[in-house]
C-alpha cells in the first residue's frame, strides 16, 4: 500500500525526487497523468493497467464517460527514475496542477498524488477538510463500518 506524505521540490528542469520509501512500490517506471482536484496521480504500471481495464467497461456512447476517460489518458505518459530517483515534470501536467517549487507528494493506497504544496496546505485546511464531515459524508454512503 502506498501510504505517507513527503516535501521535495521542483528543480530548474522540472524534474522531482521520488520519495525512496515509495519507489519500491510505485517502481522505477510509472504513469503519471491529470488527477482531480487539481493534482497529478501516479500509478504504477500494475496498478495502471487495473485503471485502464476499469476505464475500457465505460460506455463509449456516454459523452460523460468518453470525457472521463479522455481527460486520464490524454495527459498520461510513462515516466522512468534516472539514477538519482528523478522523474521529469512535463510541461503541461506541471501547468495543469500549477506545480511551482514546493511539491508535496501524497501516497493514497494504490496510487501518489503530487500537489503544489500551498494548494496542498489549502486543500488541508480547516475550511476545506473536515474529518467529521467526511466520516459523516462516508456513513451515508454506506463505507464506514467502524
Amino acid at each position: 500500500m502506498i501510504i505517507g506524505e513527503y516535501e521535495h521540490s521542483l528543480d530548474a528542469k522540472s524534474r522531482l525526487i521520488m520519495p525512496a520509501k515509495l519507489r519500491e512500490d510505485i517502481g522505477e517506471k510509472f504513469i503519471i497523468t491529470k488527477g482531480l482536484d487539481g493534482c497529478l496521480f501516479g500509478f504504477s504500471k500494475q496498478e495502471w493497467e487495473n485503471f485502464e481495464e476499469k476505464l475500457k467497461t465505460l460506455p463509449l456512447t456516454n459523452k460523460n464517460a468518453r470525457d472521463f476517460v479522455r481527460f486520464f489518458l490524454s495527459g498520461a505518459i510513462i515516466e522512468e527514475l534516472d539514477k538519482q530517483g528523478r522523474f521529469l515534470i512535463p510541461a503541461n501536467l506541471k501547468e495543469y496542477a500549477n506545480l511551482d517549487k514546493e511539491i508535496v507528494i501524497t501516497g493514497v493506497g494504490t496510487r501518489i498524488e503530487i500537489w503544489d504544496k500551498a494548494k496542498w496546505k489549502e486543500y488541508n485546511s480547516e475550511e476545506n477538510l473536515s474529518a467529521d464531515q467526511i466520516a459523516e459524508n462516508m456513513e451515508k454512503l454506506g463505507a464506514l463500518g467502524i
